[in-house]
């Protein structure tokens, strides 16, 4: 006999985390599994927001980014960022976007190895860390190359000729997740630097930066640190380099004095200078009253968290979900295995149009797979019974096969 609601319910009622659900916004009967896409609101952003519009800019204008302190928001918000992915105040900054903080960091940390003319990164990382390595590349004249995605594949590209090993934390389609500290030695018993991407796992994953002695890091804002759509992204550089770091795109707020306007761009002081143009204020204030959802959250205790709801959902799809064509995208090892389960079947975005139809709101990544991110702040474990249960409710009655369920939308 497989697991039943009752004991999800059971093991919810004994969640010591499961306070933390209600600081977010979440729609009454929806069932949230792509906080991995785009985070639910905590409960604190709105009057934040209202303030900063009606008060802040309506009333006191420019005068707020002294008065307000909108100038110091950028170290506010990377202060309570450094806490989550386990690095110091002043190793982290919020600015731009990913990709942004991604191109900036490559050309930093190429620049730190002349002579080295290939930026290696796996195979299947989330396709933009690509291109952007690719024009890092057109523009330094240097090569990329893809191995992998396997960990011994990585490390056997790892040679002389490699600047800069550059990985996504989780692979954004199936989960998996990079052995972070041994890909990280691996890269600098080869004389190169380790750039990490941490967007699907800043926020769920007690990451260590520093421990993993990782060289650089980007993440996202807007995911499971659910800063709203397009909040500003971060990045890190560990303290050792923070002097040598010669970041290609000089705006003056990476000034050392930028209320000098003098001619000559002089970096800013440690992780300042990975700073360019004046920041989005609005969404970065939002960003900064999202992340006070982590107030006295053990990092260590929500990705417990999230391994077991990770492993009852896959425990409860192996039940269910046999004969209806569903294979296990997501490795099966908890250790190994990010804060989502991904499903693979012929009929994905199908399937997935009709789990949102009834409220279970997953997304859908080309060419196959049906994607769960499982932010254990708020998903529940009667969650991960209920969107089976539906999933298996969707495939007997054919549900998915209907017209408004078959076209792809814009965004997927």
């Amino acid at each position: 006999m497989g697991t039943t609601r009752q004991e999800c319910v059971a093991l919810d009622q004994s969640d010591g985390l499961a306070a933390l659900r209600q600081r977010f916004m979440l729609p009454e009967g929806v069932i949230y599994l792509d906080g991995n896409s785009l985070g639910p609101m905590p409960r604190q952003v709105p009057a934040r927001l209202r303030h900063v519009v009606e008060n802040e800019w309506g009333e006191g204008l420019i005068r707020s980014w002294n008065d307000a302190g909108w100038i110091d928001a950028p170290r506010r918000a990377a202060a309570r960022i450094a806490r989550i992915v386990g690095a110091g105040a002043d190793e982290v900054t919020v600015a731009d976007s990913t990709s942004v903080n991604l191109f900036k960091l490559l050309v930093a940390a190429a620049r730190l190895r002349p002579g080295r003319n290939v930026l290696l990164s796996a195979s299947g990382d989330f396709p933009t860390d690509r291109y952007i390595a690719d024009s890092v590349a057109e523009i330094l004249g240097l090569r990329t190359i893809c191995a992998g995605p396997e960990p011994d594949a990585i490390i056997a590209a790892l040679d002389e000729h490699v600047a800069v090993l550059a990985l996504c934390h989780v692979d954004y389609r199936t989960g998996r997740l990079n052995p972070m500290s041994r890909l990280t030695a691996a890269a600098h018993a080869a004389g190169a630097l380790a750039l990490w991407d941490v967007s699907h796992s800043a926020g769920v994953i007690d990451i260590g930066l520093d421990a993993a002695d990782v060289d650089f890091a980007v993440g996202c804002g807007y995911k499971y640190l659910n800063g709203g759509p397009g909040a500003p992204a971060f990045g890190y550089v560990a303290r050792r380099h923070h002097q040598l770091v010669r970041q290609p795109l000089t705006g003056w707020l990476g000034h050392a004095q930028p209320f000098a306007f003098a001619n000559d761009y002089v970096p800013a002081a440690g992780i300042d200078r990975l700073q360019c143009g004046t920041p989005p204020i609005m969404s970065l204030l939002a960003l900064e009253a999202a992340l006070e959802a982590f107030d006295g959250v053990d990092l260590t205790a929500l990705r417990r968290k999230s391994q077991a709801l990770g492993d009852l959902f896959i425990r409860l799809i192996d039940d269910e979900l046999g004969p209806c064509g569903f294979g296990l995208a997501s490795p099966r090892d908890s250790d190994v295995r990010g804060s989502q389960v991904s499903l693979a079947h012929p009929r994905a975005y199908a399937v997935m149009q009709a789990l949102i139809a009834r409220g279970i709101i997953g997304d859908f990544r080309a060419p196959d797979i049906l994607r769960f991110g499982i932010a254990p702040m708020y998903v529940r474990f009667a969650d991960m019974f209920d969107a089976t249960a539906a999933i298996a409710g969707i495939m007997a009655a054919g549900e998915w096969n209907q017209s408004r369920f078959l076209s792809p939308k814009a965004v997927t």
